[in-house]
């Protein structure tokens, strides 16, 4: 697998720059099965912000550490969570809202490299991303009903929109955890991978991608996510002005040059 060029670490997370634009970000509380706390819930969208900001970084990753992907909130921080009651915890939860909200409005195409469970706030998570990629053993759990629970991190929002309102009900409702087969088959993962070749085979597809134009990536990943919230003739609109942006680079230039030329284009 293709060494990092720089990395950082932190408390509850790993930031790592590969070559070719691929900055992979890896939850680090593997003896929680990386399961969110305040700090985690700080860090990460401060990560992303920066990833987000830095011209280098064309793709992000996100994963986890150890055997699992995130486990959903940590029940046992802050303490008494589970014993109070979550109405008289609003505010902390609010914790999940802000980091799957750091997801959606990232300017770089996400990647959730889910390597183990992911569970409430972990599932939500990984729904937020635009991409997922499975290991092999990756479990998707929304499970909010066993424990008493209605869906948080964005789960009741992300998960219709994906696999449609009466899958996502089904789902919600039986509180069934779904294998990594299942949740390629109903479209929740776009490739599903064995474990020993998870890494490197995401390593491949991240570097694939982050070798497109950077500004038609970020701007192609915009119109999507907008295209959710849209009207038809809005949404013409947005494309018409983003087409624009992608017109006056030297992207679209040497793509233009090398279609000439009859050769691959290099973009910078």
């Amino acid at each position: 697998m293709t060494q990092p060029t720089a990395s950082e670490a932190h408390d509850t997370l790993r930031v790592e720059r590969f070559h070719g634009g691929v900055r992979t970000i890896t939850l680090d509380r593997p003896d929680r099965l990386n399961a969110v706390n305040p700090a985690l819930a700080d860090a990460l969208p401060r990560a992303l912000a920066e990833a987000s900001a830095d011209d280098a970084t064309r793709v992000i990753v996100l994963t986890g550490a150890g055997r699992g992907f995130c486990a959903g909130l940590d029940l046992r921080e802050p303490a008494g969570i589970g014993a109070t009651g979550r109405a008289d915890q609003l505010d902390p939860l609010l914790w999940v809202g802000r980091w799957v909200q750091a997801v959606a409005h990232c300017e770089k195409p996400v990647i959730a490299a889910v390597n183990g469970v992911a569970a409430g706030a972990g599932l939500g998570l990984a729904l937020a991303a635009d991409i997922r990629l499975l290991s092999a053993s990756a479990r998707l759990s929304p499970g909010y009903l066993r424990i008493g629970l209605s869906p948080d991190a964005g789960v009741s929002y992300f998960l219709p929109r994906l696999v449609g309102v009466g899958r996502a009900m089904e789902l919600l409702l039986t509180a069934r955890e779904l294998d990594a087969a299942e949740a390629e088959r109903i479209g929740l993962a776009a490739a599903v991978w064995d474990d020993a070749e998870f890494p490197e085979r995401v390593a491949e597809y991240a570097t694939r991608i982050a070798a497109g134009p950077a500004i038609a990536l970020a701007l192609t990943r915009r119109a999507v996510r907008a295209s959710l919230d849209s009207t038809l003739e809005a949404q013409l609109a947005r494309e018409a002005e983003l087409v624009r942006v992608c017109a006056r680079s030297a992207d679209f230039r040497e793509a233009i040059a090398a279609f000439a030329d009859k050769r691959p284009p290099v973009f910078e």
